[in-house]
């Protein structure tokens, strides 16, 4: 991939990587490495990557989490783990 790219692609690379993995989880670094090759630049990605995942948690479609707490990824300091939220059936999980 050329360039960087949009919080669109961001976003879904967010929630492609943590569907295929769940119920574990992903680290954030995962989703910047899946979208660029060069280490400088997916490390450069790495604050955008957070700003998405707290976008999508905010919207209730993943969990952040630090230590098993939740927390926001815009914030949180150290490493933080995403996963997908399971899913909540029509008729209350029944």
């Amino acid at each position: 991939m050329t360039g960087d790219p949009s919080e669109a692609v961001i976003e879904q690379a967010i929630l492609t990587l943590t569907v295929a993995r769940a119920p574990r989880t992903i680290c954030p670094s995962e989703v910047a490495r899946s979208l660029m090759a060069n280490e400088a630049a997916w490390r450069a990605l790495m604050p955008t990557v957070r700003e998405a995942a707290g976008r999508l948690a905010d919207a209730g479609l993943i969990e952040v989490t630090q230590r098993g707490v939740p927390v926001d990824p815009r914030t949180a300091g150290g490493p933080i783990r995403l996963s997908a939220r399971p899913a909540r059936s029509a008729k209350g999980g029944r």
